[in-house]
């Protein structure tokens, strides 16, 4: 299955690079966000293109792409804050090309934070890997409160926030679960397959929003 390239275009006006795989006859669809700038993080890191490569096999549409000032997209970093036109604009591609609902949402690390600070109407879940739940302060994570599903992947050693540490802080959100990877850490080594298959199981169960 060949990637299509794309360019991603904000509503700042910035060009990010992107990438699609669409298999025949998808029944879902999901963007993928990847970790940490700063660190290293981009839409090659090790989680992000695992799921790029795995989940096609399932029948999900997927897209990743380079937050700005990332690789060959345009910009600088913007603390998570302005990363949220970045994530928009990805939902704006799937939209695009016609893929199919239900759309869900897979950051990782920091990716999942931002994911959780988009509340597009285009979005019918929310499937954040290890979210860090500290890039952004938790009143600008909207999606907390909305009622959408929000089904939170959590590594059982996570170095950052494990799983009791996530269930705590989203004690309060609406419809939110959390699913443990036993023995991973953060980076899910040796455990992105077992991560694929939460992420299809999630993402299938996403309820497909009316029109």
């Amino acid at each position: 299955m060949a990637d299509d390239s794309l360019v991603l275009r904000t509503a700042d006006g910035l060009a990010l690079e992107a990438e699609m795989r669409a298999p025949e006859h998808a029944t879902a669809s999901v963007v993928l966000a990847h970790p940490h700038p700063l660190h290293g993080g981009s839409m090659r890191s090790v989680v992000t293109s695992e799921l790029f490569r795995l989940l096609p096999g399932s029948g999900i549409v997927v897209l990743r792409f380079n937050f700005r000032g990332v690789e060959g997209s345009e910009g600088s970093h913007g603390g998570g804050v302005d990363e949220a036109l970045d994530l928009v604009a990805a939902l704006d591609a799937l939209e695009a090309a016609g893929a199919p609902a239900p759309l869900g949402v897979v950051g990782w690390s920091f990716g999942g934070d931002v994911s959780l600070s988009v509340v597009d109407e285009r979005i019918d879940g929310w499937v954040p890997v290890a979210p860090t739940l500290r890039v952004l302060p938790p009143e600008a994570l909207l999606a907390a409160r909305d009622p959408r599903a929000k089904h939170l992947i959590v590594p059982e050693h996570d170095q950052f926030r494990p799983p009791a540490a996530a269930t705590e802080a989203t004690a309060g959100w609406l419809n939110t679960t959390i699913d443990t990877v036993a023995g991973a850490d953060h980076f899910l080594l040796g455990r992105t397959d077992v991560l694929a298959s939460l992420v299809r199981r999630r993402v299938g169960d996403l309820p497909r929003r009316a029109g």
